[in-house]
């Protein structure tokens, strides 16, 4: 049903020659933009010196502006045009910058890109014409992926989110989702920078970020000093922390006994959910008492959301309707496979 791709969140400018230093376009995204070159996605995070990306930027940063333009190279062979798009952003930004995300996307994209570095000839343009724009929360997005994509969920159920940037939940059913329950607030960024904290006690960390040290966090370990240094105990208690000291607070007005007479399901969904240590946390607060489901492919979630709703847009044409997930940690850009 779907098609999803991913890269890395990360950018930086980058005007050298890279040939050949990758196997594809989703791993060798440079793309011109404001008369510069800028490295995107896995070949920044190989390339680059210090790539980065600005926390829950807005459309008017040259960060979401590039990841736009890189997520649209990816399935303009495979679409369509014009297309259909959908995006989001935290329930706490949205308002904010759904009229910009629109006006800035709802045109013509001239996109010039580098395919030298995947073993091209060089600069080429690819042609983007977006027709239609909507932009939705990101919570919103995961609510439509659970009832109308693979999860095929029903009736009542709360939806908890963790991303790098911002965690966030709501109660949604099947009149709705329940404004009330909606909270937005701290990603795992609070549990990297813990870790930071902790390692910086011992070792120097050359001014590496959280957004650098994202991997190392995944991966359970990083080289220091040419030393390979294990950091799951230590990612064992930055989670357990971020949850005691952020999460749960959050969630107590939510997951509350009111609600809790709606329903006891609790669907959960983003990044954070690759982390076995995080789920335990949930798990030892409401496994009692609720019916905990971590869904299948968590990071993707929202982008098949957006996807659907621009099925729902675009009147059902799947080869049109594509679903973009700018994430503070990685892009997501989903289509439909079709014929």
């Amino acid at each position: 049903m779907f098609v999803t791709q991913s890269f890395s969140s990360l950018i930086e400018n980058n005007n050298s020659a890279l040939n050949n230093t990758s196997s594809d376009l989703l791993n060798g995204l440079k793309v011109f933009h404001n008369n510069q070159w800028y490295i995107c996605g896995n070949l920044a995070l190989n390339e680059g010196q210090s790539p980065h990306k600005l926390l829950n930027s807005s459309p008017n940063d040259l960060d979401y502006q590039l990841l736009v333009k890189a997520a649209m190279l990816l399935v303009t062979e495979d679409v369509d045009q014009p297309v259909t798009i959908t995006m989001g952003f935290p329930y706490a930004t949205y308002r904010i910058y759904k009229d910009i995300a629109i006006e800035q996307i709802k045109k013509t994209h001239v996109i010039e890109y580098d395919s030298a570095t995947f073993g091209g000839n060089g600069k080429r343009t690819a042609m983007f014409d977006v027709k239609n724009v909507d932009v939705i929360p990101e919570i919103v997005a995961c609510s439509i992926a659970l009832r109308k994509g693979e999860e095929k969920a029903q009736g009542n159920f709360f939806i908890l989110s963790c991303g790098f940037g911002t965690f966030e939940s709501v109660l949604s059913m099947d009149s709705g989702v329940v404004e009330q329950s909606m909270i937005s607030t701290h990603g795992l960024r609070y549990a990297i920078n813990y870790m930071i904290n902790e390692l910086s006690k011992t070792h120097y960390l050359e001014l590496r970020t959280a957004h650098t040290l994202d991997d190392a966090f995944q991966k359970g370990h990083l080289y220091v000093d040419k030393k390979n240094v294990d950091v799951r105990e230590i990612r064992k208690n930055a989670l357990k922390s971020y949850y005691n000291e952020v999460i749960s607070p959050n969630l107590r007005n939510v997951i509350n006994d009111r609600n809790l007479m709606k329903t006891n399901k609790i669907y959960l969904c983003g990044g954070g959910m690759y982390y076995q240590d995080l789920i335990d946390c949930f798990k030892a607060e409401f496994g009692e008492i609720a019916q905990l489901e971590i869904v299948s492919d968590p990071a993707a979630l929202a982008s098949k959301g957006y996807a659907l709703n621009s099925l729902r847009v675009s009147g059902g044409v799947e080869k049109s309707s594509i679903g973009i997930d700018i994430g503070n940690s990685t892009t997501v850009v989903t289509r439909f496979a079709g014929e």
